[in-house]
């Protein structure tokens, strides 16, 4: 009886979850809890809002929200894929240096290169001040000029801050592939442009379309841009409707079109890539070598892969300099250093939170070696798809109820009123980073952890190791170049977050994304180039360790 009972006992000791799998779900609970709460909130509107939303503002703005993504697909392909080619494939002048200068303009965030292109052609701006001077034109109506503040000009912008996506995913497509394939096609007469149509192009597909779908998930959740230029989508969308026009149901619901069109775009881009797999045939196989390109050939492809990074880079840091340089004032401004100093509180707390949650994540349900990881990983991964603006919404409800109740509830046991201590403080903000970003973590944690032999683990496990010995024994000091590099990948992108932060942070907040936001909008560039600046500086460190991991 006595073993029975002892059998029992144990039996009911198993079925209760350990600490590694509640903890793995309740940071896959917390990390799509933001979805789950717009759902809600979208189906459970007070009044009948869809059929307003229909006949006056949803038509205009998804149909502007597409005619953009359209606009930045073609562009920011082109230009990607192009370079691309050009650097893996031919040498020529600059070679070298563009290949790792292509990546720097995911260091610029796009509101901050919208407002240079703005201040440099603009009616009173250098461009079109030379024109007049240059002519003897004295107004606008002796002369025509593109209007920057419309649809293509937001076009242009974005394309520019986001072809890094395509190039970074499409060169190393391109380096990857069979040298030996080129050779033979070469040698059967195909020329440059039908070694890329015939071989480059189908070959590098399914990494061309993942980085476009990157690029078109980065426009449909841009703010600052298409605010600075004066184009409504369904991001603006969610921003007016609950702000200008209190309306926190509708703009759950435009939030919901965001949510279903990110979807489907990543269906789009799955159906796209058709199930492709391109293999090498093996270690020896030979790796794509570099053509010298002969005559004024040669200069066309430097001049090539110069204009995205002039458009992306020079172009947005040089105007910024030019503004610091004319007011050097502006770095001893008032609110500058406390905008840093909470930039880089919040944003390297979010991080290590982030990186150290996709540890735990990846870890447990690796360990378990359940159907569970199959399903619950990837939906993790949708907080990255969702813009900040959407994940805003979703925490910012849900989080002021349970600030409200927590609050009463304090200052009815103490009679002690402890005001807002999650909405309002930066708590709130740094759990939006660290959803938005929790797929960029656990996507890196991932592949590290699947570089890493089992066989260690289970040995450790042998010896007596337990599962949080292994983890900090085995696993860390292995994969400790791709966890820091995920926390400044994480650390760059919570500096460059702009809708999030500026629905989520606490009353006079700043950090430096909001600063720029802000002045710039006021038309106060000299006294927003600092915190500009800073925040590229920020970002070049990322994306020049993204760039030594690219060397040939």
């Amino acid at each position: 009886m006595s073993d029975r009972f002892a059998q029992l006992d144990f039996r009911r000791f198993r079925l209760v979850p350990d600490r590694w799998t509640l903890g793995a779900l309740a940071i896959a609970t917390i990390v799509l809890a933001p979805i789950l709460s717009i759902l809600w909130l979208a189906l459970t509107a007070t009044g009948n809002i869809w059929p307003h939303l229909m006949a006056t503002v949803l038509p205009r703005y998804l149909g502007t929200t597409l005619l953009l993504m359209g606009g930045v697909a073609v562009l920011s392909a082109a230009m990607g894929t192009g370079a691309a080619w050009l650097v893996s494939q031919y040498r020529f002048p600059g070679r070298d240096w563009l290949a790792h200068a292509l990546l720097f303009p995911l260091a610029i965030p796009a509101f901050v290169a919208a407002y240079a292109l703005v201040d440099l052609t603009d009616y009173a701006g250098p461009v079109q001040s030379a024109l007049r001077a240059t002519f003897g034109w004295t107004s606008a109506r002796d002369y025509w000029f593109p209007q920057v503040r419309s649809l293509p000009g937001a076009i242009l912008v974005l394309s520019f801050a986001l072809y890094p996506y395509v190039y970074l995913l499409a060169r190393a497509a391109y380096r990857e592939q069979s040298g030996r394939a080129y050779e033979v096609a070469r040698s059967l007469g195909c020329g440059p442009w039908g070694l890329f149509l015939r071989l480059g192009w189908p070959l590098a597909r399914p990494a061309i379309a993942a980085g476009v779908a990157l690029a078109l998930m980065e426009t449909v959740a841009d703010y600052g841009t298409v605010l600075h230029f004066g184009v409504q989508t369904l991001t603006t969308g969610v921003f007016s409707t609950w702000l200008n026009g209190g309306n926190a149901g509708g703009a759950a619901q435009i939030a919901l079109v965001i949510l279903a069109l990110i979807l489907l775009l990543v269906g789009l881009e799955r159906a796209g890539r058709g199930g492709a797999r391109f293999h090498r045939l093996g270690r020896a196989a030979q790796s794509v070598e570099p053509h010298p390109i002969a005559g004024r050939k040669r200069w066309y492809a430097t001049i090539l892969c110069l204009i995205p990074f002039a458009g992306g880079f020079v172009l947005p840091v040089s105007v910024m300099l030019v503004h610091a340089a004319a007011a050097p004032s502006g770095w001893l401004a008032p609110g500058l250093f406390e905008a840093l100093r909470n930039t880089l509180v919040v944003a390297g707390l979010a991080a290590l939170a982030t990186v150290s949650a996709a540890i735990f994540l990846v870890y447990a349900l690796r360990m378990k070696g359940s159907r569970g990881a199959q399903w619950l990983l990837p939906l993790t991964l949708i907080g990255y798809a969702a813009p900040g603006a959407v994940l805003a919404l979703g925490l910012l409800l849900p989080l002021a109820a349970l600030d409200h109740r927590l609050a009463d509830g304090i200052l009815a046991l103490t009679g002690w009123d402890p005001g807002l201590m999650i909405t309002g403080t930066a708590f709130a903000l740094g759990l939006a980073y660290m959803v938005r970003f929790f797929g960029i973590a656990q996507g890196a944690v991932d592949a590290a952890f699947g570089r890493v032999s089992p066989s260690l683990a289970m040995a450790a496990r042998s010896l007596g190791r337990s599962a949080t010995g292994t983890l900090g024994a085995v696993y860390l000091p292995l994969i400790r170049g791709s966890v820091l590099t995920a926390l400044l990948v994480v650390f760059v992108d919570c500096v460059k977050e702009l809708p999030a932060t500026l629905l989520l942070r606490p009353f006079n907040y700043n950090t430096l994304s909001t600063r720029v936001f802000e002045l710039a909008s006021l038309e106060r560039l000299s006294e927003a180039a600092p915190a500009a600046l800073l925040v590229m500086a920020v970002g070049l460190v990322a994306v020049a360790i993204l760039a030594r991991d690219q060397r040939d």
